[in-house]
């Protein structure tokens, strides 16, 4: 086994540190214009956990330029961190602390509400103004259940006519939305067609009607809605085949290049015996990093132009490809994952590999990688 020292020639333009994801704000514009070009409904950008592990405020900013009216979250943190940005869009988070409540309040920050319970708490708390009533149409998550609705919404009504909050939504959240054929779709889209008839049977008159997620939008025949939720779709994940541009690419680089000889390992336990002469070249991200583990027999990276698999385990800070035959010099540029159209992996293939989604893959990037945000030209 021997170290592989740079040969004498230009040195490969790369990047500055270990690591980097590069996050192109032109694909979040897009894909906001995209949603809006093929529905009529306003967009809620949602910019929950960090925007997917994007950044949140410059993906925010990037969403209302492109023409998004409403940004989500689903924790207070995350909205403080936007007001203090100086972004003022209606905000709602979905997910908070009886505690947080006059925080909220005091951000302008409107609050989802399930039950009759939560409504008390959040009237409680004069610096609240707008809620959004939740209805369980069928995730079983949060929601309030089909047969506490009506108490709920009369409740809501009563403390509107007193002058404590205002229902300015009502919403609720598919459980098949990337499923164009799914029955549960129709059936949710009924029962939360239902739920709005009676909160305004009860004398609500919410401005703010919204059910469907990214996939949802496309596939859910719901003109009357006002809003969708655009979380997956802002970030590029294409579910339903309508032309999205992923907005992240991750990069590292080789920072080692060794020769190895037929039947030395690679990493612990020797998962990998070289059955060749071959080059491997240390790649310094990990799974503290976000790469998954249980990627490791089935991963490849792009460098030089040519996919290249991972072998041996994947560690917290590193891990090792097989080069082959290709001449790669110490600071040679890796691509871990892009949009593919150089021939790199995608989001999608790491999911595949890791048996997840893409979703994980992108809010797992973690906070060693730095973001730099750029405006790709097509």
């Amino acid at each position: 086994m021997n170290l592989v020292h740079a040969r004498q020639r230009p040195a490969p333009a790369g990047i500055a540190g270990l690591s980097e994801a590069v996050v192109d704000l032109s694909a979040v514009r897009d894909n906001v214009r995209t949603f809006r070009r093929l529905t009529s409904q306003d967009v809620m950008a949602v910019v929950k956990a960090d925007a997917f592990g994007h950044g949140a405020v410059p993906i925010a900013r990037a969403a209302l330029e492109a023409g998004a009216t409403w940004l989500g979250v689903a924790r207070t943190d995350e909205a403080l961190q936007l007001r203090a940005a100086g972004l003022n869009a209606p905000i709602l988070t979905w997910l908070y602390d009886a505690a947080e409540l006059m925080l909220l309040g005091d951000l302008d920050v409107d609050v989802s509400v399930s039950s009759v319970a939560e409504l008390q708490q959040v009237a409680s708390v004069p610096a609240v103004k707008y809620v959004h009533l939740k209805l369980d149409t069928g995730l079983h998550r949060a929601g309030s259940t089909p047969d506490q609705w009506i108490e709920l919404t009369r409740a809501a009504a009563h403390y509107e006519a007193l002058g404590t909050l205002v229902v300015r939504g009502i919403w609720s959240h598919l459980s098949h939305g990337d499923d164009p054929n799914a029955v549960q779709n129709r059936k949710q889209l009924q029962l939360f067609r239902t739920g709005v008839l009676l909160a305004r049977r009860a004398g609500l008159t919410p401005s703010v009607i919204h059910l469907a997620n990214s996939a949802g939008a496309i596939t859910l025949d719901a003109p009357e809605n006002d809003v969708i939720r655009i979380g997956a779709g802002l970030y590029g994940i294409d579910e339903t085949g309508i032309g999205l541009r992923p907005a992240m690419k991750l990069m590292s680089k080789a920072i080692q290049v060794r020769r190895i000889g037929v039947g030395e390992g690679v990493s612990y336990g020797h998962d990998f015996t070289a059955d060749r002469a071959t080059t491997v070249l240390l790649v310094p991200v990990g799974y503290a990093d976000g790469i998954p583990r249980v990627a490791m027999k089935q991963a490849s990276v792009l460098c030089r132009g040519v996919r290249m698999p991972i072998v041996g385990r994947i560690a917290m800070d590193q891990f090792v490809v097989d080069a082959g035959a290709v001449a790669v010099d110490p600071g040679e540029p890796v691509t871990i994952f892009g949009d593919g159209s150089h021939g790199e992996p995608t989001a999608q293939d790491w999911a595949d590999w890791a048996g997840t989604i893409p979703h994980e893959i992108y809010c797992g990037i973690g906070t060693r990688v730095p973001r730099r945000y750029e405006e790709a030209t097509r």
